[in-house]
């Protein structure tokens, strides 16, 4: 794909684009007032708006039969984590399946971008920004990742979510001397302990220093075990 342009799907039609408010079956919206993508007519809360604009793509991407999942911090929502969503609504999908998707977006009204980076195309729903993964951790998004997936309800629509063990993969693995915001991934973890195969994501990290640095947190709040030396 080529980088920093719209896509090269055909553009929206003139005028304010509209997706109506999906209800539990996606295929069926709910009767009611539509809502403009600009986002007026959704509630201030800045969390409650990021979670309508992911109900809003999973129930496209889902009704279209893209395999996909939900990530981020909508992802640990579904989990049982905090309603308090962080900058966007994330999703995954195979790099293979780029084009296909971007097509869906734009065919419903959405235009979108394809930032510098080339792991990622970026779209906005609602006034919100969403980010369409082709990786998570710079390992490509696979097959088996979205097998791992699990169909939650993410308020009351229902969407395959990364599973637990994948997403603080994702949010681990990363840190580095340049980024170890170790924050959000903190609030994850805590929600999300008893449903992480730990053990799986140390293994992934390796010894990098940073995500040693975090697990070393985690085994001093008590939200992990610490790790048996082998002698």
């Amino acid at each position: 794909m080529t980088q920093n342009r719209e896509s090269a799907t055909p553009a929206p039609r003139p005028g304010i684009p509209q997706l109506r408010p999906v209800g539990e079956n996606p295929a069926q919206p709910s009767p009611g007032e539509t809502h403009s993508l600009s986002g007026e007519e959704l509630p201030r809360d800045r969390s409650k708006a990021i979670l309508e604009a992911a109900k809003q793509v999973g129930a496209l991407l889902k009704r279209k039969g893209h395999r996909f999942a939900l990530a981020g911090s909508v992802a640990v929502y579904a989990h049982g984590g905090s309603g308090h969503l962080q900058h966007d609504a994330d999703f995954c999908v195979r790099g293979a399946d780029a084009d296909a998707v971007a097509q869906t977006l734009t065919e419903a009204g959405l235009v979108v971008r394809m930032p510098p980076e080339d792991w990622l195309m970026k779209t906005a729903c609602f006034g919100q920004d969403v980010d369409i993964l082709f990786e998570l951790a710079h390992r490509p998004v696979t097959t088996e990742i979205l097998d791992r997936a699990q169909a939650l309800s993410v308020d009351s629509v229902h969407m395959p979510v990364l599973a637990p063990t994948d997403l603080m993969r994702g949010l681990i693995e990363p840190f580095s001397e340049h980024y170890c915001d170790f924050g959000p991934a903190l609030a994850a973890a805590r929600a999300l302990r008893e449903k992480v195969d730990w053990e799986d994501v140390r293994r992934s990290c390796g010894d990098e220093p940073m995500p040693a640095a975090f697990f070393y947190l985690l085994e001093r709040l008590h939200v992990i075990a610490p790790r048996e030396e082998h002698r």
